[in-house]
């Protein structure tokens, strides 16, 4: 039996009822954030609480005063305890828009759901086999005060995922309008030529992610625009996310990377 916690209430997945006018199905107007749990810790808590509560101002969701960072990981660690995956697994936290409408006096009101995934121990190693990635075509996505933001409107994703299974990619990559490369579907993206890493600064409109500024703190990073020339021509690729951390690409097209020295980055992450 698989247990949710559906604002602040631990129950049965099945049993739990979340009202059709929320405004996140209806407007996709929330946020989520994706956490790894390792030993009964919420991994880079201290990188996902700043977003989120960023993010749910930067939104103007009207908090209870109860609602605090503590209390947000408070509820996520009694919901994977109840789920006994203390050990090891994915956390899902969506905080959603209230019922009554864009205009409504209840819409500003957030509710939140917590779900819990199990892993494999083999989510946290470098990955053997590299990555194969393609390009989604016939979208892009624009740069704005909200393309940082980890929403619940995922339909680019989604059809970019939809891509990489159609073409049989391990990953889709993402442009914005003015076809620079910012991401995948679930990751944000590096790149290394010549010794220096790279990655796109969050003005190109790529997610703000946690192991991306985790990265970045922990180690030299410059922020660069990422066109198809350096596509073609980078030495090493990889995507970043909270709960893989890292995975190196093997392959775009014709084009074949190496990974020297992503092995040595997450060798260094590692010990962090």
């Amino acid at each position: 039996m698989n247990y949710i916690n559906l604002n602040g209430k631990i129950t049965n997945e099945a049993d739990a009822h979340i009202p059709v006018d929320n405004g996140a199905f209806r407007y996709g107007y929330g946020l989520f954030e994706t956490m790894l749990i390792e030993e009964g810790t919420i991994r880079l808590a201290d990188y996902h609480m700043p977003r989120l509560f960023a993010g749910l101002e930067q939104l103007e969701f009207e908090l209870p005063a109860f609602m605090t960072p503590e209390y947000v990981e408070e509820e996520v660690l009694k919901t994977v305890k109840k789920n006994k995956m203390d050990n090891l697994c994915r956390v899902r936290l969506q905080v959603f828009a209230g019922s009554g409408g864009l205009y409504g006096t209840g819409f500003m009101h957030p509710g939140f759901v917590i779900e819990c995934f199990p892993l494999d121990d083999s989510t946290l190693q470098l990955n053997t086999n590299g990555l194969v990635v393609g390009v989604a075509t016939g979208i892009g996505k624009f740069k704005d005060t909200l393309s940082h933001l980890k929403s619940c409107n995922s339909l680019i994703y989604a059809v970019a995922a939809r891509q990489a299974r159609e073409n049989k990619w391990n990953d889709a990559l993402i442009c914005n309008t003015e076809s620079h490369i910012i991401e995948s579907t679930i990751a944000n993206i590096f790149w290394i030529k010549n010794g220096i890493v790279y990655t796109p600064p969050l003005s190109e409109g790529c997610v703000a992610g946690v192991m991306r500024q985790f990265i970045l703190d922990v180690t030299k990073v410059t922020e660069k625009r990422f066109s198809f020339g350096e596509l073609m021509y980078a030495d090493e690729l990889f995507l970043t996310n909270a709960i893989k951390k890292i995975r190196w690409v093997r392959k775009w097209d014709e084009t074949e990377y190496g990974n020297e020295q992503t092995r040595a980055l997450y060798d260094l992450l590692s010990k962090v």
